[in-house]
């Protein structure tokens, strides 16, 4: 019943022109008629709970039926979310200043809430560090987040005009690992790690490195790049793109991607695991894991984590997610 319900809602919202850009994409990529696309989409969707975009993304019209079946899809995914994560207590992971409070051991960097009231705090916190990042308490997909230079003489105006933006959370600067710098330095990139906690223990399901190109966030929906690691923390298909552009070699600093071993990954794993069982009613969580020439430091961490699976083109094993995740959740 919950799974009809979210497709319900999933079919309200439905961008009908967008479904058939989609089509007609993928006619004149796989040479099918747009009728039997149309069909197959519609035949995943009640069989497998895949939208337009996950048919797309995960390249169900080259899939069998039993391959398909492996793939977490959105309703999947939201069953996942809404069977194992109390949604009365998402607040403690999306509000970013109680998240920070809450972590502090775990984020490992310098942080205020400022307010009208608080001025004073500000002026030491910008004496100790001249660059911070500002934050929207609430924002999503590294929307809000700037990077500022707090000048002696421009303390003031820099206070009114994040609160005037609600930037409200103001952050020490992460100076990432420098071989992770060598991929791409203009943001910091980082490791999403996903972990579910069954009460006892907790696990890492899936490693996603997520790559900046040319923005100053690693965010997917902010232009950059994703890619997978393996148990080691190896990378071991390309990176790929929301244009589906995908990327052997970063194209700015012309590194190589596959291949690259994101330092100190033990340590992330490591981190998470334990920061994961500080939240016992949200049991499947995304969390945002930079890497520092020291340590692994924990950005965030996501109550509702989006979907992120290889593309099956991009390697021979055409399985998914959902063999891995069924050993520790009970998926329908």
């Amino acid at each position: 019943m919950r799974k009809i319900k979210y497709m319900l809602k999933c079919l309200k919202r439905l961008n009908v022109k967008n479904m058939f850009n989609i089509i007609n994409k993928l006619s004149k990529k796989t040479h099918k008629s747009k009728i039997i696309l149309t069909i197959d989409i519609i035949y995943c969707a009640l069989r497998y709970g895949a939208g337009y975009y996950d048919y797309q993304e995960f390249e169900f019209y080259n899939l069998t039926n039993k391959e398909r079946k492996t793939y977490l899809t959105r309703v999947k995914n939201n069953y996942i979310i809404k069977t194992y994560n109390k949604k009365e207590d998402f607040y403690k992971l999306d509000d970013k200043g109680i998240f920070n409070e809450t972590f502090k051991e775990y984020i490992k960097r310098d942080f205020l809430i400022i307010s009208k009231d608080n001025f004073d705090d500000f002026v030491k916190f910008t004496d100790r560090h001249k660059k911070i990042i500002a934050k929207i308490i609430n924002g999503e997909g590294g929307k809000g987040i700037s990077l500022i230079t707090v000048n002696k003489n421009d303390k003031e105006k820099v206070f009114k005009e994040l609160l005037k933006n609600n930037q409200t959370l103001i952050e020490e600067v992460i100076i990432q690992n420098k071989e992770i710098s060598k991929l791409y330095s203009g943001s910091v990139n980082t490791l999403r790690l996903f972990t579910f906690y069954d009460g006892e223990n907790a696990y890492v399901l899936n490693s996603v490195f997520k790559i900046g190109n040319g923005g100053v966030t690693d965010n997917f929906s902010s232009g950059s790049m994703y890619t997978f690691t393996d148990d080691d923390g190896v990378v071991i298909v390309p990176a790929i793109d929301q244009d589906d552009n995908i990327y052997e070699i970063h194209p700015i600093t012309k590194e190589k991607i596959v291949g690259f071993k994101v330092p100190l990954y033990d340590e992330a794993c490591k981190l998470v695991i334990e920061a994961a069982k500080l939240m016992p009613t949200i049991k499947y969580i995304g969390w945002d894991v930079a890497i520092t020439d020291k340590s692994p430091v924990i950005i965030e961490g996501n109550s509702y984590p989006g979907v992120f699976q290889i593309k099956p083109s991009l390697t021979n094993n055409h399985t998914g997610l959902i063999p891995k995740y069924q050993k520790y959740m009970n998926i329908k």
